[in-house]
């Protein structure tokens, strides 16, 4: 079963908003890039925060029958990149937020719903 982006980008909005996650942001990339239809930008304040909250995404994602693939960056919970195909959740240690950035790289994206 085949989960609809602007569903899965529902879904994974509320799973980071779960657990708490910080200055959440979802851009629409579909008029400027292919590589995506969403962004969900967001970060913990701690390792465990950014495991937490990337447990979740995994979670709610797998109870709606969509499909995770793939995960990076979960060992280390400095940067966890999770593809879910059509939306790509990135979440952030504080510190690496601050510090990539991403959001300005995209500035061109629409946001979607900043929290």
């Amino acid at each position: 079963m085949s989960v609809q982006s602007n569903k899965l980008m529902e879904l994974a909005l509320k799973a980071v908003n779960d657990k708490k996650a910080m200055n959440v942001v979802a851009l629409d990339l579909r008029s400027i890039s292919p590589i995506s239809d969403f962004f969900i930008i967001c970060h913990g304040n701690s390792d465990t925060q950014v495991q937490a909250i990337a447990t979740e995404v995994r979670k709610v994602v797998h109870e709606a029958g969509g499909m995770i693939r793939g995960i990076e960056g979960m060992d280390a919970a400095r940067w966890v990149l999770m593809d879910l195909g059509d939306v790509i959740v990135h979440i952030f240690h504080r510190d690496e937020r601050e510090y990539y950035n991403i959001e300005r790289l995209w500035s061109d994206a629409k946001v979607v719903e900043s929290v």
